[in-house]
């Protein structure tokens, strides 16, 4: 066996490992922020606490299992102003936010819970209020951790927040089958199964091999 193919092997190992790694990638259950702009959505950078919309301003929130901002599910159904905001009149000293509050869907919910039904909101605020405020006076109860993240508005989901959801579980929950942690094998810690050890073990037995033959070659021809 050659020095090149002696490299191949390790590499094919290398891709094998990290394959294996990316079949257990996690996403995360959270509440995703979005801004309404120019007829589009657009992953907010700031969290509610943070941001004070201006009159007239179209905000959205999506429950979803992603991974990162650029694969987030966006808040679906009616984004327009003045739809939603056209039993609300205007009052001097105030704005008006619309917002839109999107729940999931039954894949993306906890175990044991169903997703209420997208609605939308027109939240009458001082003009200093902020997106957390909104959310407040229209679609409260609100819950939040001890790092202010929002983990849940109008009482949805009733625990956990932000948990990392790896791919099995996802679909587990999809087909109503999530295994609980007294039937979880506690031989699955998250590492590689046995089927990759034992593919990466065959994969270096085969160097070594080579190895050794390579070199009782060299020697019978001294």
């Amino acid at each position: 066996m050659t020095r090149r193919r002696l490299v191949l092997l390790f590499l094919a190992a290398f891709l094998l490992i990290g394959s294996a790694g990316q079949a257990q990638a996690a996403g995360y259950r959270y509440w995703s922020f979005w801004d309404r702009d120019g007829g589009k959505w657009v992953y907010a950078t700031q969290g509610p606490s943070m941001v004070r919309p201006s009159d007239g301003d179209v905000q959205g929130f999506r429950f979803a299992v992603s991974e990162n901002s650029g694969d987030a599910a966006q808040p679906r159904g009616t984004a327009d102003f003045a739809s939603i905001c056209a039993k609300t009149p205007a009052e001097e000293g105030s704005k008006r936010v619309a917002l839109v509050l999107d729940f999931g869907t039954a894949p993306d919910a906890p175990s044991g819970e169903t997703p209420p039904a997208p609605r939308t909101a027109c939240a009458q605020l001082s003009p200093d209020a902020t997106t957390a405020d909104a959310l407040a006076a229209v679609a409260g109860p609100l819950r939040y951790n001890t790092n202010a993240l929002l983990c849940a508005i109008a009482g949805y989901p009733k625990s956990g927040c932000g948990e990392q959801v790896s791919q099995e579980q996802e679909e587990q929950e999809k087909q109503g089958t999530t295994t609980t942690p007294e039937q979880k094998d506690t031989s699955d810690d998250g590492g590689p199964s046995v089927g990759l050890i034992a593919g990466v073990a065959v994969i270096a037995t085969l160097a070594a091999t080579g190895a050794w033959q390579a070199r009782r070659r060299r020697n019978a021809t001294r």
